[in-house]
Order: C-alpha cells, then structure tokens, then sequence
C-alpha cells in the first residue's frame, strides 16, 4: 500500500473566474493550468485526467455562516462533522468541546495506534516553544493533535538539517520575522525535501497557512510572490512525486484567498487535489472535508 502525504492550505476555495480578486487568474498558476488543464472555477470545477484530479469539496457541512478554521480543520483531520457537532462555525481554534475528540479522532492517532510511522513535517520557531511554557495552551487542530498524540514537534535545528519545513516554504519569513539566519531556499527545494520525507513515513502531513493570512489582511506587494513560491512547490511535488509508491492530498478548510473582494472567508467550496495511487477513488469518494480522514485511512 502507499504512503500517504497530505498537504493542507489554509484558506483556499474554488471561486468565481474572476481577474481582478481571483489571485489564480489574476496572475496564473502554472501547477493548475499546466498538470490540470485549466485554473478551477464555480463553473469550471473539476479539472484532472487518469492519476491526479482538482475538485471541490463542500466546507460548509450544513450548517449556517461561514466556514472557520477551528471547526474545518477538526472535520478534516478527525472525520467528523464539528460544525454540525457545535451547532455552529467556529475558529480560528478549535471549540473546546472538541478538544477531547482531537485527542482521540486526530489522524496521527490512527497510524501510531497501529505502529506505523506518521510524521507532521513543519518546524516551529523558538516563540512557539516558549509560548507553550508559558502554560497558554492556544493551538491549531494539528499542532494540538501533534501534543496530544505525544509526538515531537519539529524545531529550527530540524529545519537546518533538511529534515523539517518553515510553514511558508522557504526559510525567508523566519529570517525577515524572527530574526533567523536560515538559508532562503527554493521552493522547488522544500518539495523534493517533503517528498523524502514522505517516502519515509506512512502518513506525512504539511501545514501551509499564508494563503488564509493574505486573504484575510489582503497584503499590497505580498500576494503575486507568495503564489509564485505555493506554485511551484506544488508544481514540483505534483510533477516529481512517484505515483506508484504514493498517494498525494491537497485539502484546505474553507474559501478565503481565492476572492480578494472581502476580508472574510468564502462560502465558496474547499480545493482538493488527489494524484498518485488511489487519486480516482478519493475523487468520488470524498464530497466534503468531513470525509477526506476516513477515505485516506481506507485506501492506506
């Protein structure tokens, strides 16, 4: 059976074809156009051929208002319906009730119940490690996950030994935010870097969030770059990856960076992209975020 990389981005939707907010159109994304035939859109929707497809998944899960992150993420990588769960949307971290459900749902969890090797590949800096000192227990769905299920977090000397990942890719945040004096690699450099990773792991996860923090703050200057470096990360990933000995998901929480007109989220529905082994089952089977952990853990 193949080993599973799953990518998460936060905060992209499928959206209108639209040239002035849809940052997709508006300055083209070669890992779409080229590997998939056409940017995505509302009408334009699911894109692909035999091995990898582009389609959307519903991130609303029948409940009223918009989609949040604490929420989305949980659906995703628990399994279940915590909108519907809580009786509302709610983020960006998770609900405390949702908590326990974390601790025992979180799919880490599956793979090391059964002794099998699942790693979260992103590293967090020294500000993290003393935030959690200082007893503020604040957390992302998946650093939460992580804590719960005792695995290690990733730190900076991790990153310098090619073995982890900055959460934007290429070390150059690190270095321009907090100080860091990281080598800026290329992004085509950070997915060779993962897909060895993956190929060392059973189930391996990577965390990219600056997609939702442009969406939501609309950065002049920040956008064009941004999506150039997510471009061709996944442009190599999905390029270079052996199809065979891997089964590639590309998943996301709720709309946000994909219409520019607003500051919220989207109630556009989430990208997803499969490719690799399984790509076609996960295709039909999944139908909302609430569906991607089961139908991975079933074709695993």
């Amino acid at each position: 059976m193949p080993n599973i990389l799953m990518i998460f981005i936060d905060g992209v939707g499928i959206g209108k074809e639209d040239y002035e907010f849809n940052p997709f159109f508006k300055y083209g994304f070669n890992t779409f156009s080229e590997l998939f035939g056409g940017i995505p859109s509302l009408d334009n929707s699911l894109l692909g051929n035999k091995n990898r497809f582009l389609f959307p998944a519903d991130a609303r899960l029948e409940v009223e208002g918009l989609p949040q992150s604490g929420t989305g993420q949980t659906s995703i990588f628990c399994g279940i319906n915590a909108a519907k769960l809580i009786g509302k949307h709610f983020g960006p971290y998770p609900y405390s009730t949702l908590i326990p459900i974390i601790k025992e749902k979180n799919i880490f969890k599956h793979f090391l119940k059964k002794n099998q090797k699942a790693f979260f590949s992103n590293a967090y800096p020294k500000v993290f490690f003393d935030y959690l000192k200082s007893g503020r227990q604040r957390l992302s769905v998946t650093s939460l996950s992580c804590r719960l299920s005792e695995m290690r977090l990733n730190r900076i000397t991790d990153v310098r030994k090619g073995n982890a990942l900055t959460a934007e890719i290429t070390n150059e945040r690190w270095n321009l935010k907090l100080g860091y004096n990281l080598p800026v690699i290329k992004p085509e450099t950070a997915a060779r870097r993962l897909l060895r990773i993956a190929y060392k792991n059973k189930f391996t996860l990577y965390e990219y969030f600056l997609t939702d923090h442009i969406g939501h703050g609309r950065y002049d200057g920040e956008t064009e770059t941004t999506l150039k470096t997510l471009d061709a990360f996944l442009f190599t990933i999905i390029s270079e990856m052996n199809y065979e000995k891997l089964s590639l998901i590309i998943c996301s929480d709720h709309g946000n960076f994909e219409d520019l007109s607003v500051k919220t989220h989207t109630l556009n529905p989430a990208l997803t992209i499969t490719a690799g082994k399984n790509s076609e089952k996960l295709l039909k089977a999944i139908k909302n975020i609430s569906q991607i952990k089961d139908e991975i853990i079933k074709y695993s």
